[in-house]
């Protein structure tokens, strides 16, 4: 399969409070690999897309929401690399699609709604399967979750020297690039997902699946959801713009914002320890800010 990412970089926050307490931290810029495919969905969807040429199957079908990152990134992957795409979406469709589905209808996908009741059993409409046969269409989870997602994930640390860090903190939705991370981390560091749903407790155990061997060096902090999925407050939107201002980094609400959020909280309630060396993998999408009110960022 063609490599579409460019390499990401490693960016040193420079931040007085965080010197004080003589802890370094750096960012792994996953959001600059691709202006579309935008930090882990590349990883979470390769080992997916390689399955499928293998299967020679012909359309990827996924799931998600109208802002959804991970649809307009299968959209785009699947456009470049000779796949046709199908979108199945959470809800009904609204008078005028929202610019996140519109790009990916831009990149051949074709738009099912269904009920959100529907949606929660992950059922697919029979129109979707118009003109094709069941074994034409490859079907890929939510946000990439499976086996495969965590494999393709487990190459974020693979591509880049990680391993002097003690401390390796990531949002998390699915908990699929978590489990990769968890996957490629070294005994000795301790891998923090932040959960971006409220009272997200299956987390735990929708991981342990996708571990490939016994691991024990992760913790769930749940306590920076903001409301809950895709909610965000005042207090969230002040910390992006102030984020953004003190290091140039862009954030999403949805997912990034929490755990640069997170990340800053723990650090000042020393949460972490002197000498500790972190890293923040941005995972990049910010689609969820389209559905912002103009203005509400400076970025």
């Amino acid at each position: 399969m063609q490599h579409l990412f460019q390499p990401a970089r490693i960016m040193p926050i420079k931040r007085d409070a965080y010197a004080s307490k003589n802890i370094s931290v750096d960012v792994l810029r996953l959001d600059e690999i691709h202006p579309v495919i935008s930090g882990n969905k590349w990883f979470k969807l390769k080992v997916y897309l390689e399955d499928a040429e293998k299967q020679q199957r012909k359309v990827i079908l996924t799931f998600g929401g109208a802002w959804s990152n991970h649809i307009v990134a299968t959209a785009a992957m699947c456009s470049m690399q000779g796949f046709a795409s199908i979108g199945i979406i959470r809800g009904e469709a609204a008078t005028s699609l929202s610019p996140t589905l519109l790009e990916a209808q831009r990149y051949g996908m074709r738009l099912f709604f269904i009920s959100r009741e529907a949606y929660k059993n992950k059922t697919i409409p029979r129109e979707a399967y118009e003109g094709l046969k069941k074994s034409d269409i490859y079907v890929i989870n939510e946000g990439g979750y499976g086996e495969k997602g965590a494999e393709g994930s487990m190459d974020i640390l693979k591509s880049w020297s990680a391993e002097k860090y003690t401390h390796l903190v990531a949002a998390a939705g699915t908990g699929t690039m978590l489990a990769g991370l968890i996957n490629a981390s070294q005994p000795q560091q301790q891998v923090i997902g932040i959960s971006v749903l409220k009272n997200n407790v299956s987390i735990e155990s929708a991981i342990q699946p996708l571990l490939f061997s016994s691991k024990n060096n992760f913790q769930i902090r749940h306590q920076f959801h903001f409301g809950r999925y895709a909610k965000h407050t005042p207090e969230l939107l002040r910390f992006m713009n102030e984020w953004h201002t003190a290091t140039r980094i862009p954030t999403d609400f949805v997912y990034t914002a929490k755990m640069f959020y997170a990340a800053d909280q723990l650090l000042q309630n020393n949460f972490f320890k002197s000498g500790d060396s972190i890293l923040l993998i941005h995972s990049g999408g910010r689609h969820g800010n389209r559905s912002l009110p103009a203005g509400a960022l400076s970025f």
